[in-house]
């Protein structure tokens, strides 16, 4: 019996050993999980969907002849091979750069390829926490990326059931801003958020999530795996990430990016840049500090925003049960209206702060956002 015993724990760790080689060897270092449990749904068949595309691949025309070359004839081109519309391939999708940023280019219409980014993200392991066709902003709820978890031998063997107990101590989440060219395609641009849990005593007995900074190598990751979602080879796909596309041109190394320019009667950021790049700047600078944009008007070069404390909302959700009933969500998200302005002026681009009804914001209010924004525009 004993030795029953032994070989079933020798077999146990032979088979969890086995398991974690095939882990570290598969070499995938994002496997995210969201910090909320997605809603059940029926399933149901889109109002659009009258019916499913028939299989005609084996089909025999009413009239066809006895041999094949006939039938070939015969049958309709393409029959049983066009695609179904379940894996969406753009083949003209591609990458471009201007200095440290990228973004994704796809010649198709935003409202055209919407469900492929949900879908997207929804299959890398995120909820959806907001979405606005309107705006063409898309976000995620927060996620802890479990693949940073050591698969030591206890959570090997346990982990499936006791997952949960284990934690890394970090969130992430992505935003993702779509914007329609005037060409007709589409910008699609990923910004991520970050949350770390840290302590609050020596003790260690209590801690409190805090805003950790952007990362920009998370945000290229996805770009890449995005890229091959809408038909780009994955190797190919990861050198273009890599190398990335300058078809805007690089920022020089020498100028400074930005520059803060402070006045009693009006302050403003003051960009190297021409319209067209300061307004991508600007746009992935409000989305990485945490803006909600509302609205937006590229001629006019306005962004309508309201802000929300980055880390409120993380810290919400790990509040217990009894503070989240008699605490306020909405009182913590209240907040204030605003425009950012990007104007051009001769060879750069001025970036200001404006109230919602267009009036110069030049309090401390201003100042604090001019601030905010210039620490991602550097």
């Amino acid at each position: 019996m004993n030795g029953r015993i032994a070989l079933s724990i020798l077999m146990l760790v032979s088979l969890t050993a086995c398991s974690s080689i095939t882990n570290m060897l598969a070499g995938d270092k994002l496997d995210y999980k969201s910090a909320t449990k997605a809603p059940s749904k029926k399933l149901e068949v889109p109002p659009d969907l009258s019916s499913l595309p028939k299989e005609d691949r084996y089909s025999i025309p009413e009239r066809a002849g006895t041999t094949l070359s006939s039938y070939n004839q015969q049958r309709p081109v393409g029959a049983g091979e066009a695609s179904s519309g379940l894996l969406p391939t753009v083949p003209d999708a591609h990458i471009e750069r201007a200095g440290g940023q990228r973004w994704l280019v796809v010649n198709k219409k935003p409202e055209e390829i919407w469900s492929t980014i949900r879908e997207f993200w929804q299959d890398s392991g995120f909820l959806i926490k907001t979405e606005s066709q309107e705006t063409g902003i898309m976000e995620t709820d927060w996620a802890e990326n479990r693949a940073k978890l050591p698969m030591d031998l206890i959570r090997e063997t346990l982990g499936k059931v006791f997952d949960g107990l284990y934690s890394t101590g970090e969130l992430d989440k992505f935003r993702t801003r779509i914007e329609r060219t005037p060409e007709g395609n589409t910008e699609i641009y990923i910004s991520h958020r970050g949350m770390v849990e840290t302590y609050t005593n020596a003790q260690k007995d209590s801690t409190v999530w805090q805003p950790r900074p952007a990362d920009p190598e998370l945000e290229a990751e996805f770009l890449r795996r995005l890229l091959v979602r809408f038909g780009t080879e994955p190797g190919k796909a990861k050198t273009i990430v890599a190398a990335g596309s300058s078809t805007t041109g690089a920022a020089p190394a020498a100028t400074a990016s930005s520059k803060l320019v402070k006045s009693d009667s009006a302050s403003y950021i003051e960009l190297n840049d021409g319209f067209d790049r300061a307004w991508r700047r600007v746009g992935l600078a409000l989305d990485r500090v945490g803006f909600t944009v509302e609205d937006r008007d590229r001629n006019q070069g306005i962004y309508f925003v309201r802000y929300v404390d980055p880390d409120a909302e993380a810290n919400y959700k790990k509040q217990g049960f009894l503070s989240r009933i008699f605490g306020s969500e909405d009182k913590a998200k209240e907040a204030v209206q605003y425009r950012v302005l990007v104007k051009t002026q001769g060879p750069v681009t001025q970036v200001s702060v404006q109230t919602k009804d267009g009036v110069a914001e030049n309090g401390q209010i201003g100042h604090n956002i001019l601030n905010l924004l210039n620490e991602q525009l550097k």
